[in-house]
């Protein structure tokens, strides 16, 4: 029996009591459970992905530990959006539209039936930040769980994941692998379910779940269906139902200095560019009064870089788990951390970090031994991304950092590829993809596909590209600025720019401009078109009408007053 009046318990004999009572006795509640905390079970499942194969196991024994613990749990279904299956249709604009869904789907199913508290599996990767975002967004008890990781193949005695076959089948229109070698590859590359094996957005995220204090401490990475995991479920379900006796709300957690201490675990890691606009995303739906670009850009040259899991180095993502993962991270950097944060523990970022450990300082090195100390996510300016766009360089990465060339522009990524093929592309050009933001593709359509056309080509190192549109968490290849903003679709200055301006991106400088003179720019931008209506119709021309800047985190909730919750 809860010490507090829980928001689930109607008045006996209310209208509401009755009708609900009807119901949950027919699903063989008793009086007693249904004052006791009804936790959501946020279960994003399909049959669609091995990302979520496993899931819904896991839903049914969190029920069971959930109940166990003096709760209730209800198993509630998301959207299940996962890049490498759900890209296919409209661009790829499912994707990060998927993401504001279920966000969305959970507030439908949690605040519609005004449950105590939610207990979120996190997957593939759009599932970790709309779930982040809906416990901000409801504030209501809430605690992640990273449901792990997939165990990877070898092909031809060599480590083997999805994404070296994604980047392998870019090589095979320039015949650097054949049709027989690739099937190969994919037959080898997965081996069991959970996320992409490598430090892409998933793992970043799961890993920036618990940098938040959003997930248990040392819960993350984790591989999937492993006793670890499995502890860790048990924990959360017992924690999350003394979190909702005890109302530890998410924004209690999400403040300004827990959104900083995640910014800097990304930098140290080499995260996924992807966690960038996400972590936004969920400051936004917290109403917490943080710019997380801005956050990236404070600490990108006082945070060293001192893990290198693939594919930024040669260590796989089991070797960082093993070494301590986040928690690791976070005690390399406990003197830089906001140590006073709370987390959904109960304890705070100082607590948990007084007896943490190392297991292994050659995978997760020291401060003073860095792998490097130049940052791999870096933010970029200029008159071509006053909002910002987001480089994404390697470990100790030696290539040439500063770009200027003649524009070639395309405004979808099959015109350019098909550009490609014919010759267009030539060594010294900046492509310019265009189009493909989140109001223009819409949903974000995904560039890496040319990236990787362009490195199968052999014009890594020789042309530079600016887009719009986002890339893949893992790898990129050469100087691509992506996820400008504002974006073509938005009004940004990437919709004026013709074939043959030049362009100047430095990286080290931190800038990306077009070198057209101002008043050229005006009368461009006088004599440019209305944009034509759209389309489509549906989840993605809802999308379109409402999404926000990607400096904005791309939500589609209305722009208010933010206010910091202390």
């Amino acid at each position: 029996m809860a010490d507090r009046k829980l928001r689930s318990n109607y008045d006996p004999g209310s209208p509401r009591w009755a009708t609900r009572r009807a119901q949950w006795r027919a699903l063989g509640l008793s009086d007693e459970d249904m004052e006791k905390p009804k936790i959501a079970v946020v279960n994003s499942s399909s049959d669609l992905a091995i990302c979520y194969s496993h899931l819904d196991e896991i839903a049914k024994k969190t029920k069971e530990v959930i109940n166990r613990a003096g709760g209730i749990g209800f198993e509630v279904r998301t959207a299940a959006p996962a890049d490498f299956i759900t890209s296919a249709g409209h661009r790829g604009g499912y994707i990060l539209a998927g993401r504001d869904l279920i966000a969305n789907d959970i507030e439908v199913a949690v605040e519609g039936a005004l449950l105590d508290g939610m207990m979120c599996l996190a997957s593939c990767d759009k599932t970790a930040p709309g779930q982040l975002m809906a416990a901000g967004r409801l504030n209501i008890p809430t605690i992640i769980v990273a449901c792990g990781y997939q165990p990877c193949g070898q092909y031809r005695g060599e480590h083997c994941d999805i994404e070296d076959v994604f980047l392998s089948a870019s090589h095979l229109a320039q015949g650097r692998i054949t049709l027989p070698e690739l099937a190969e590859m994919s037959d080898n590359a997965v081996w069991g379910p959970g996320v992409c094996a490598g430090m892409g957005t998933a793992n970043s995220m799961h890993v920036a779940c618990e940098a938040l204090g959003m997930a248990l401490p040392g819960a993350t990475p984790v591989l999937a269906n492993s006793p670890k995991m499995w502890a860790a479920v048990e924990a959360s379900g017992r924690r999350i139902v003394e979190m909702a006796l005890a109302d530890l709300r998410p924004r209690h957690v999400l403040t300004p200095g827990s959104f900083a201490n995640a910014a800097m675990v990304m930098l140290a890691v080499s995260g996924s560019i992807n966690t960038v606009k996400h972590l936004q995303a969920v400051a936004e739906e917290a109403e917490c009064d943080v710019d997380v670009y801005r956050l990236f850009e404070r600490y990108a040259d006082r945070v060293p870089l001192l893990a290198a899991v693939r594919p930024n180095g040669e260590h796989a993502i089991e070797d960082f788990e093993a070494a301590g993962g986040a928690r690791a991270v976070m005690k390399r950097l406990e003197d830089l951390l906001d140590r006073d944060a709370l987390t959904v523990g109960g304890r705070t970022v100082g607590e948990i970090l007084s007896n943490a450990g190392v297991d292994d300082g050659e995978v997760i090195r020291p401060a003073d031994r860095p792998y490097g100390r130049r940052p791999t996510i870096v933010v970029i300016r200029g008159n071509l991304a006053p909002a910002g766009g987001i480089v994404k360089l390697a470990v100790a990465d030696d290539r040439r950092l500063q770009f200027t060339g003649p524009a070639r522009v395309y405004e979808s990524q099959d015109e350019a590829l098909a550009g490609l093929r014919n010759g267009e592309i030539q060594a010294g050009d900046v492509v310019v993809l265009r189009g493909i933001g989140p109001k223009g593709s819409p949903g974000m359509g995904m560039a890496s596909s040319l990236v990787f056309g362009l490195d199968g080509a052999g014009l890594t190192g020789q042309i530079a590209v600016v887009t719009d549109g986002q890339l893949s968490g893992l790898v990129n290849r050469g100087i691509v600025v992506g996820e400008v903003s504002p974006e073509a679709a938005g009004g940004g200055s990437l919709a004026l720019v013709e074939d043959g301006d030049r362009i100047s991106i430095d990286v080290l400088r931190r800038f990306v401009d077009l070198d057209v003179p101002e008043d050229e720019l005006a009368e461009r931008r006088a004599r440019q078109a209305s944009a034509p209506s759209s389309a489509e119709r549906g989840w993605l021309s809802i999308y379109r009408r409402l999404v926000r800047p990607l400096n904005e985190g791309a939500v589609l909730a209305p722009r208010t007053e933010r206010q910091q919750v202390r």
